[in-house]
């Protein structure tokens, strides 16, 4: 079993930060990366930002420059650190981690950017 729980996520104004958090437990033995999705109102899920086990880090384009993704592998957390956040970033933020090719998500955090 693994379980991930969010935390962080809340109301912002336009250019404004949050720090998302996502601490892993449970069988987390071969992870192969961590990240965070968002799904905003009538859109699909989407990938913002994921770290593998390597290092390698993906962003998608709308967040470059403006997330920032990190990991703390003794405490088996990932953070999500968002500046200069716009409206279309609202959305509910899950937490990913790919383990043993399985996907498992967290509960979602609402981040809502007030303009």
């Amino acid at each position: 079993q693994v379980q991930l729980v969010e935390s962080g996520g809340g109301l912002v104004q336009t250019e404004g930060s949050l720090r998302l958090s996502c601490a892993a437990s449970g069988s987390i033995v071969g992870i192969m990366s961590m990240g965070w999705y968002r799904q905003g109102p009538g859109k699909q899920r989407e990938l913002v930002a994921r770290i593998s086990n390597t290092g390698k880090i993906d962003y998608a384009d709308s967040v470059k420059g403006r997330f920032t993704i990190s990991r703390d592998n003794a405490k088996n957390t990932v953070y999500l650190q968002m500046n200069s956040l716009k409206p279309e970033d609202t959305a509910v933020y899950y937490c990913n981690m790919l383990r043993m090719w399985i996907n498992y998500w967290g509960q979602g955090t609402q981040v809502t950017v007030s303009s």
